[in-house]
């Protein structure tokens, strides 16, 4: 789809952040939630994040299309990992659990943006290192 677009002049097309930054392509500013015209990028997403409703007890099926907030981009996501709560290979279980872990933390999260996905907001950081503790 990239090439695609990047290859047909006046073309227009919908694809990951990270791809749109790679190869250069402009973007367009959409008006979100609270009116205003946003631009896609790292910081922009992660605002979106950090509008997200997460009780205590959820199973991280969230949405933050059209985030609020001033700085939200309105078409953000987040990747989804299905993690099994109990898996019967103990080993593999103890190696993703630690993997988990260590995404979670500042270098993980600035290795996160070098590759152009935005980092989690600290709340979602905090009740996912609650919810691996358990």
């Amino acid at each position: 789809m990239t090439q695609q677009v990047k290859q047909t002049e006046g073309a227009i097309g919908y694809i990951e952040l990270i791809y749109a930054i790679s190869n250069g392509l402009p973007a367009a500013l959409i008006k979100n939630a609270d009116g205003m015209l946003v631009e896609p990028s790292l910081k922009s997403v992660s605002a979106a994040a950090s509008g997200a409703q997460l009780g205590a007890d959820t199973d991280f099926r969230v949405s933050i299309t059209n985030a609020p907030g001033r700085d939200s981009y309105p078409l953000s996501s987040f990747t989804w990992l299905l993690v099994h709560k109990e898996s019967p290979d103990s080993a593999k279980a103890r190696t993703l659990h630690s993997f988990l872990l260590w995404a979670l933390q500042p270098g993980a999260q600035r290795m996160a943006a070098d590759l152009h996905y935005a980092p989690l907001p600290v709340s979602v950081i905090e009740l996912l290192q609650r919810r691996l503790g358990s």
